[in-house]
């Protein structure tokens, strides 16, 4: 999504000048692995050599979903780019220059309806991370929710899965908003590591009353360096994951709301149904 000089968006702000020589190292080894020595001098030709190629190579190898991490960048205001303004200003930087803010923003939104559409076209889900804490100078207003419903309504996306990776946490009823769009779904990752398990099962029992089919388990398990690798962080999650579940569907059972056979529906749903009809994976049953 960022093919051109990146060094005008990195100025902008000490928080995400190393994020966009990162992104640049990404560009490099996706232009590598097609053997594509140059930046093409059309966007068409960026598109159909560069995106469309790595997407599909992509999806060969094994890939379910491609995710998109512009919220520690950028607002996810995907706006409806005019795709003569996104030729226009991809030839005049393709060989030098660097773009104007206003002219990048253009650019990216195109790019990211091209990919998501592509995304669809080939059966892979679109991942997006909405999580509006991380970092301390991080962009919580631009990663709400509900800056992504101009994306969801759009028309030429409806054949695109899209996930909201993290639940939008803490703005859960946002999320919940967005998930009456039939394409859109939500995970618990990251949430099971920030939040307690009552507090989460609160966000839980509200999702599940309404949307049950489009929660899904996750840990965002990762390194977190020599005191806190992978292994604790995916127990953490899933122990807080599992807590936070029972929590939420005893408390609709004594309510009345749900009897236990459902209780147990809903659990297998959450942990693992739901994600393999998404993705079209098989799962045993027990």
């Amino acid at each position: 999504m960022l093919p051109l000089d990146t060094r005008g968006e990195g100025a902008r702000s000490p928080d995400t000048r190393s994020l966009y020589a990162k992104e640049q190292v990404l560009l490099r080894r996706y232009l590598r692995d097609l053997n594509v020595v140059r930046l093409p001098p059309t966007l068409d030709e960026y598109v159909s050599r560069v995106v469309r190629p790595t997407l599909e190579r992509q999806q060969h190898n094994g890939a379910i979903a491609v995710k998109f991490e512009a919220a520690y960048l950028r607002p996810l205001d995907f706006a409806d780019a005019a795709l003569v303004d996104a030729r226009r200003i991809y030839s005049r930087y393709a060989a030098r220059g660097t773009p104007t803010r206003a002219e990048y923003k253009a650019l990216e939104d195109y790019l990211f309806k091209e990919i998501a559409r592509e995304a669809g076209r080939l059966g892979m889900a679109v991942h997006i991370h909405v999580l509006d804490t991380f970092g301390g100078f991080y962009s919580a207003r631009g990663s709400a929710p509900h800056q992504l419903e101009s994306t969801f309504n759009d028309s030429t996306l409806r054949g695109t899965t899209f996930v909201m990776i993290h639940g939008g946490w803490p703005l859960f009823a946002q999320t919940e908003s967005m998930l009456s769009k039939p394409n859109v779904y939500t995970d618990i990752s990251m949430m099971v590591l920030v939040a307690e398990p009552r507090e989460l099962a609160n966000t839980l029992r509200s999702w599940l009353t309404a949307w049950p089919e489009k929660v899904l388990f996750g840990t965002d398990a990762f390194d977190g360096g020599a005191d806190q690798g992978w292994e604790e962080v995916a127990w953490l999650g899933a122990s807080t994951a599992r807590r936070a579940l029972a929590l939420a569907l005893t408390g609709m059972m004594r309510d009345g709301e749900i009897d236990r056979p459902r209780a147990e529906a809903l659990a297998r749903m959450v942990l693992r149904e739901n994600a393999a009809k998404l993705y079209g994976t098989s799962v045993a049953s027990r």
